[in-house]
C-alpha cells in the first residue's frame, strides 16, 4: 500500500509540474489541460465545416448542367467544372486538332487573355465526333499547348453530339442545338440561364462574339 501511495504522489507531482508550466494551478489547471488537448479536434471540425460551406457556395454559383467532374486533357487529374466556372461567364468550345478551324486556338487564347481577369473562362472539349481529332491525347495536347500555346482549361476527348453526347453538350443541344462541326462556341452566362451559340465561322475575336461576351461580364 505504501508503494502505491508513493506512486500516486509521484503522478500528482508530475501533473502539478505540467500545470504550473501553463501558469495555472488546481482544478482550473486540469480543466485548461483538458481544453488544450481537445482544441485540435475542435479546430479540425471547424475546418471541415468551413470546407463544406465553401463547396456548397461554389455549387450554388455553378449552373446545374456543369456540375460534373472530367479529366484534364492527357492527364489523370480530374477537374471539378463547378469549381472552375463558379461565378464566371463561360465559353464552351468543341475543338479538333486536324480541322481547317484549328488555327482558331490562337485567337481563342487571345480572347481568354483579354477577358480572364473579368470572371471569364474558356473551356475546350476536344472531340472526334467529326473524325478530325488525334487518336492519342498526348498528340492532341501537343497541338493545343505546344503548337498554339493554349493556357485555358482543356478537357479530355469528349463526345459532343448524338445519343452518347456528354451531359454538358446534351444540355447545350437541348437549349440551342448540337455543334454541326468543330469549333462551335457556346457562351453561357454566370447563372446558366442564357446560352448563345456561335458557329465555327465566327472568329473568336470578332465583334459578334466579343460584344456578346462583354454584355455578360
Amino acid at each position: 500500500m505504501k508503494e502505491l501511495s508513493n506512486w500516486v504522489k509521484a503522478i500528482q507531482k508530475r501533473l502539478s509540474v505540467s500545470v504550473e508550466k501553463l501558469g495555472v494551478t488546481g482544478v482550473t489547471g486540469l480543466l485548461v489541460v483538458g481544453l488544450t488537448t481537445s482544441l485540435p479536434v475542435q479546430a479540425s471540425n471547424t475546418e471541415l465545416a468551413a470546407t463544406s460551406d465553401i463547396e456548397a457556395s461554389t455549387a450554388s454559383q455553378c449552373p446545374a448542367f456543369l456540375n460534373h467532374r472530367l479529366n484534364k486533357l492527357n492527364s489523370s487529374t480530374e477537374v471539378d467544372l463547378c469549381e472552375l466556372v463558379a461565378g464566371k461567364t463561360v465559353l464552351i468550345v468543341n475543338t479538333a486538332s486536324n480541322c481547317g478551324f484549328t488555327p482558331q486556338f490562337k485567337a481563342l487564347e487571345t480572347l481568354y487573355q483579354t477577358y480572364k481577369e473579368q470572371d471569364f473562362v474558356i473551356v475546350g472539349f476536344p472531340s472526334d465526333n467529326f473524325f478530325q481529332e488525334e487518336d492519342d491525347e498526348k498528340d492532341t495536347a501537343k497541338v493545343c499547348f505546344v503548337n498554339y500555346g493554349v493556357t485555358f482549361p482543356m478537357m479530355s476527348t469528349t463526345l459532343v453530339r448524338g445519343d452518347d453526347a456528354h451531359p454538358v453538350f446534351a444540355h447545350l443541344a437541348d437549349k440551342t442545338a448540337s455543334p454541326y462541326w468543330n469549333f462551335y462556341k457556346y457562351l453561357v452566362s454566370k447563372d446558366g440561364q442564357s446560352i448563345e451559340r456561335f458557329s465555327s465561322k465566327v472568329e473568336p475575336m470578332s465583334d459578334e462574339l466579343t460584344q456578346a461576351i462583354e454584355a455578360q461580364l
